[in-house]
Formats: C-alpha cells, sequence, structure tokens
C-alpha cells in the first residue's frame, strides 16, 4: 500500500497534470457532449488508479524549489496534450474526408446538429464520426488510451522538459499517416464523383434544353448512399486497426 505523504500528493498531482492534458484533447473524452464535470471526474479517477504504478517514476523527485515544480508541471501537460493531439489527428482526418465524401455523394449541403462536435456538420459527416468514437469505446480502445499513457512515464521520464523539434516532427508524421488513412477511406467517394461529374457534364452538354443536375441529383444521393453501404464497414475496420495500432506502438 502506498503512504500518502505530501510528496505522494504532489507526485499524483504531477501525474494529473499528464493525464488530464491528454483526455482534455483525446477524441470521445474531449466531445463537448461530455459535461466538464464528469470529464474532470474521469482524469481523477484514472489520475487514482495509475498513481500506483507511476509513482516509482518520481523517486527522484524530492522537495522541489517553486521554479522547478512550475517547468515540471509545464513540461507534463505539454506532454500529455502532445499525446492528446496526435491521437485526435486520427479523427479530425477523418471528419475532413467525411466532409468531401458527403460532397461527392451530393450530401454536404443537408443542415445538420452539432452532435460529436461544437459545429454543425452534415448528417453524413456526424454518421461517419460518431460510429468511429463509438467503435473506439466497444472495442476496448479507450483501455488502450489508458495504458498507453502509463507506459509513456518509460519513454519520456517525468520532469525532462519537451523537445519542441521532436514534437514537431511527432506532429507532421502523425498528420502526414493520418491524412494518407484518410485518403485510402475517401477515395471511393473520389473517384465515384470525379465519374459521376464528369457523366453529368457530357449529358449536359449534349442536352442542354434539359436540366440535368436537377434531374440526375436523386440518382447521385442513391450511387453515394450505396457506395457508403458497401465500403463504410470496410473503411472503418481500416480505421479502427490503424488506431488501435498506433495506440499499441506508443
Amino acid at each position: 500500500m502506498t503512504p500518502v505523504t505530501p510528496d505522494t500528493l504532489l507526485h499524483a498531482f504531477l501525474i494529473f497534470c499528464r493525464i488530464g492534458a491528454c483526455l482534455m484533447l483525446m477524441p470521445g473524452f474531449s466531445s463537448p457532449r461530455v459535461p466538464v464535470r464528469f470529464r474532470l471526474f474521469i482524469a481523477v479517477g484514472v489520475t487514482l488508479a495509475l498513481v500506483p504504478f507511476v509513482l516509482p517514476a518520481f523517486a527522484a523527485f524530492t522537495d522541489p524549489s517553486p521554479a522547478t515544480l512550475l517547468r515540471i508541471i509545464v513540461s507534463e501537460t505539454m506532454t500529455g496534450a502532445l499525446i492528446g493531439l496526435m491521437a485526435r489527428f486520427f479523427f479530425l482526418a477523418l471528419q475532413t474526408i467525411a466532409t468531401a465524401m458527403a460532397t461527392a455523394a451530393g450530401l454536404g449541403q443537408l443542415p445538420g446538429l452539432p452532435i460529436d462536435e461544437a459545429e454543425a456538420s452534415a448528417p453524413f459527416v456526424t454518421l461517419i464520426t460518431m460510429t468511429a468514437a463509438t467503435l473506439m469505446f466497444i472495442t476496448n480502445q479507450h483501455a488502450e488510451v489508458i495504458r498507453a499513457l502509463a507506459g509513456s512515464y518509460t519513454r519520456i521520464a517525468p520532469g525532462l522538459p519537451l523537445d519542441a523539434q521532436a514534437g514537431l516532427i511527432q506532429i507532421a508524421d502523425r498528420a502526414s499517416e493520418t491524412f494518407y488513412l484518410a485518403l485510402r477511406i475517401g477515395s471511393p467517394f473520389m473517384i465515384y464523383g470525379v465519374v459521376v461529374n464528369l457523366a453529368i457534364g457530357l449529358m449536359n452538354k449534349l442536352t442542354p434544353q434539359i436540366p440535368v443536375y436537377f434531374i440526375s441529383l436523386p440518382f447521385v444521393i442513391a450511387g453515394g448512399l450505396f457506395l457508403l453501404y458497401f465500403s463504410g464497414p470496410e473503411a472503418l475496420k481500416l480505421f479502427m486497426t490503424t488506431f488501435s495500432a498506433w495506440l499499441e506502438r506508443g
């Protein structure tokens, strides 16, 4: 049993700085639909659960000066924010490509509600992003997030100043990887949009007296929905597999 001393409380607060900053940006946990107080309780609960396992990493910290303590707090907060931001890149890339997919399927102009984000988006986009967030919890990836946070203390020792260059390199690599993944997910819709718009343009040239665009719009939407029906499960499976592999790699 870990004795509760002033040093233990201080180290628990430092652990909370990294975990709280990560969960503040982590997809699913940071949704506006989750009350702020509930998010705070989650961060505190995860901190208390990890304190017995992470405390040995703080053995070298004994009565630091106020300046050193402030530096450690900032460093731990930035480290947690970096981890949460890299995870959020996956869902930001998915949201971006889902918007392009909705436009290609003729569903981009439909009004929506701010369900999983603070701003409203098309129902097509909301369906994909909410399904991905739900799959994250169904497949226990939120537990992998907590496990990755605990493992981060072996790779990034507490108290070390955040290497800005290494952090920017990791962010750039993660942005490149996630948007490449997004292109793989949305490529059927991009090809569909090019082919359909080319066919509609040719038909409009051949019969300029007929408003081909308004006549063809229902067929474009129907084709986009059929494409979503056949490719949606595989696209989400690819997304969750890549996201899970990144969490396991840390």
